[in-house]
Order: C-alpha cells, then sequence, then structure tokens
C-alpha cells in the first residue's frame, strides 16, 4: 500500500515539475522547437540515469526511491504523449524541419544521457 503513496506523490510532483518547466519555457523560450517537453523528458532521462546507475550501491531499491522517483516523479514529469503530439502539430503545420529536429535531437541525447551515466560508473 506504501508503494502506491509514494508512487502517487511522485507522480504528482513530476506533474507539477512539468507545469512549472511548461511555464518557465514559454516566458523564455520563444522558438518552433518544443523546448519544454524537451526539458522535461531530458532532465528525466538525468534523474532516471543517476539514480539507477550512479546512485545503484547507495540506494536500497526495496526503499520508497524507486516508486517515488522512477516510476512515479519520472513518469509525471516525463511526456512521451505530448513529444508524439507536439511533432504531429509541427508536421501538420508544415514544420518539417523541427518535427524530425525534435525527434532526432529527442531521442538521441535521451540515449546519450543514459548510457553516458551507464558507462561512467
Amino acid at each position: 500500500m506504501m508503494t502506491l503513496l509514494y508512487i502517487f506523490i511522485g507522480g504528482g510532483l513530476g506533474s507539477l515539475a512539468r507545469y512549472g518547466v511548461s511555464k518557465f519555457s514559454e516566458h523564455y523560450f520563444s522558438i518552433q522547437f518544443p523546448i519544454a517537453t524537451f526539458i522535461s523528458n531530458m532532465v528525466s532521462c538525468i534523474i532516471l540515469g543517476l539514480v539507477i546507475y550512479i546512485f545503484k550501491e547507495k540506494i536500497n531499491y526495496q526503499s520508497f526511491i524507486s516508486p517515488l522517483l522512477l516510476i512515479g516523479f519520472c513518469g509525471g514529469f516525463s511526456t512521451f504523449s505530448t513529444f508524439s503530439n507536439e511533432t504531429v502539430q509541427l508536421v501538420t503545420n508544415g514544420q518539417w524541419f523541427w518535427a524530425i529536429a525534435n525527434v532526432l535531437i529527442s531521442i538521441v541525447t535521451a540515449f546519450s544521457i543514459i548510457y553516458w551515466l551507464k558507462t561512467t560508473n
């Protein structure tokens, strides 16, 4: 039962953080690239990679860390559905360059973050 509570809390905090990144990005960036989603997804990769690969020796995965951070927070903070929708919107608006850039930059960067964190420990 506590696991569900940790996921619930982490998911709520991740969703609030995602909203904050969105509002921050709207205020400070005015580009065609969906930067808020990119930032959220990459920070989520960093958190996930740090917890899984860098701190694995220091964290008891049976504790609250995995459900709170990995499942809850990263699940609420990252957003594949928004990434997909924004890419479709770019294509629909004829902004093929930004659509392709979004897919390539997001996937390559996310993969690189996780790979780098895995191989640096």
